[in-house]
């Protein structure tokens, strides 16, 4: 696949990891260009865990669980239904979960780039992010992001030390297939937005 297709071809993955192992050299390859993303004042702020351990696993899916229901209750009428219909993730299904954090102490205290952009920080991880579901997409492979869950819990969970954050946790590994269309939109949860709506020239136009 060449880049275009692999951009079009990425999947949010929930429902279609197999279970299958991920190659050794295939995960050095992906974590390898998750670290060549650029980042703010080079100081490649992110760290990867990966978290293989079926208990602790468990433990995260059912607190993604809980926070699903949290969720759940904030809802009525037609969107309960179709959140109902939806599934959030594949933590247990996936071989394995990659947990990506960010330090906004490395590089400090004189970020070259951050001291107007405080964010510019957490921008550079998830470029990191991307690279790494770009490169797991052309390896053949499924990522899905977790976002129901607490970061203090994940914290907790990973011993992860104080000032560092958990910015997502992501699931990996070989999959059945990719859908054609992402699953929000198969379930009508939220149409996609066209190109033509999101270019402005110059200025914000409405």
């Amino acid at each position: 696949m060449n880049l275009y297709d692999v951009i079009h071809r990425r999947r949010d993955v929930r429902a279609e990891f197999t279970g299958a192992p991920v190659p050794d050299d295939a995960l050095a390859r992906i974590l390898t260009a998750a670290h060549a993303a650029p980042s703010v004042g080079h100081t490649q702020p992110w760290d990867f865990i990966l978290v293989r351990d079926p208990e602790t696993r468990r433990r995260f899916h059912r607190h993604v669980r809980d926070e699903r229901d949290t969720f759940a209750a904030t809802l009525d009428g037609p969107a309960a239904e179709r959140f109902a219909r939806i599934k959030i993730d594949g933590v247990l299904e996936s071989t394995l979960s990659v947990v990506v954090t960010y330090d906004a102490a490395r590089g400090g205290p004189a970020v070259l780039g951050r001291h107007a952009i405080a964010d510019a920080g957490i921008y550079s991880v998830c470029l990191a992010i991307q690279n790494l579901w770009l490169a797991a997409t052309a390896e053949g492979l499924g990522v899905g992001w977790v976002s129901f869950y607490r970061e203090p819990f994940v914290a907790g969970l990973l011993g992860i030390p104080a000032g560092i954050r958990p910015v997502a946790w992501l699931c990996l590994g070989p999959v059945s297939h990719l859908e054609s269309v992402p699953d929000l939109v198969r379930y009508g949860w939220r149409a996609g937005r066209p190109l033509a709506a999101a270019v402005h020239a110059d200025r914000w136009s409405v």
